[in-house]
């Protein structure tokens, strides 16, 4: 959470010395330039075939289309606090697709999303206003609540299994190459290589995306949709704490109830349950016989695994469900 709250940091700092899409093209090409050396050192082995696809497929939506859909909506005007409400319907959204094919919550678990999206709305309360919202910054920013849905839906159903180095290489490839014409189309590309940009760079390639999506994709692969979508109701509130910390952001009641709520919501939402769609619990190995020593059993049972129930989201490692808690005008127009 804390990771992936710095979010936050990242673009106060950047937001006046870059516009979105231009930023977030450097980022990708950064963490693709870190990602091929990381893999080519370790010789690690790449994707083939579809599963090139599908990798690309799934990095379009947790990548491009939710960082510039956010992004694109702030900058245009769109309030932070309403983005954040409406990304952060994501674990909301993901159990509704959930219980659509078949997978069951339990009753604690359908309380504390509830509790988590009221303990998100405390957070954020100080900083809702409907100025600024009109049909395209609403659209966009449903636009990467969908994306990111959908994408990690898609990870867990059709790739759930992939070497981290090698895979982000093609889905932040795939990103620069969807988000490129985008960026053609509506900015000049202006980046201002001050210390804080080069920072802010550096940061969200290395440990926002280096550490925090990679942490994200291990996530994806054990746990349920719900029970891991369900912690990004922590980030608006640890971004807060960070912004109080750093910024002197002034930490009001209804936030410091929304905290305590949001991780009561949690903490209710990622107990096991029933449908939840995590791995069923291991057998047990026979006395001398070690799991490695048959290779494809966990790649298996991980494609046994039921793929909503299964699918977590995302995040959020980039500009998302705790960034947008900063004023409109932390991001450029």
């Amino acid at each position: 959470m804390l990771i992936w709250a710095t979010g936050f940091v990242v673009a106060k700092y950047a937001a006046p010395h870059a516009e979105p899409l231009s930023f977030l093209l450097v980022r990708y090409a950064g963490v693709v330039v870190l990602m091929l050396v990381l893999a080519l050192v370790a010789r690690a082995r790449w994707p083939r075939g579809w599963a090139v696809w599908h990798l690309a497929v799934a990095g379009v939506g947790i990548q491009a289309g939710y960082l510039g859909g956010v992004w694109a909506a702030v900058a245009a005007g769109m309030p932070a606090g309403v983005a954040a409400l409406v990304v952060n319907l994501q674990p909301v959204l993901t159990a509704a697709v959930a219980g659509l094919t078949g997978a069951r919550l339990g009753r604690l678990q359908v309380v504390g999303l509830v509790l988590g999206f009221l303990g998100v709305v405390l957070v954020v309360s100080s900083k809702l206003t409907t100025t600024g919202i009109t049909a395209t910054t609403l659209g966009l920013t449903t636009l990467a609540l969908l994306t990111i849905t959908t994408g990690t839906l898609y990870q867990k159903r059709f790739c759930p299994q992939f070497d981290l180095r090698t895979g982000q290489v093609v889905q932040f490839a795939a990103s620069i190459v969807v988000t490129l014409p985008f960026a053609l189309a509506f900015e000049s590309f202006r980046l201002d290589w001050t210390p804080e940009l080069i920072g802010a760079l550096v940061w969200s390639v290395v440990v926002l995306t280096g550490g925090g999506i990679s942490l994200l994709f291990l996530m994806l692969r054990r746990g349920a949709a719900t029970q891991v979508t369900s912690y990004f109701y922590l980030v608006p509130g640890v971004t807060a704490l960070l912004a109080l910390v750093m910024f002197g952001e002034v930490l009001g009641p209804f936030a410091i109830a929304g905290m305590v709520v949001a991780v009561l919501g949690v903490a209710l939402a990622t107990r096991a349950g029933p449908g939840s769609g995590g791995a069923p619990p291991a057998a047990p190995q026979p006395e001398g016989e070690r799991a490695e020593d048959h290779p494809g059993a966990d790649d298996a049972e991980h494609h046994r695994a039921d793929a909503v129930g299964g699918a977590a989201t995302g995040h959020a490692d980039q500009l998302g469900v705790g960034d947008v808690v900063l004023d409109r005008d932390d991001l450029p127009r």
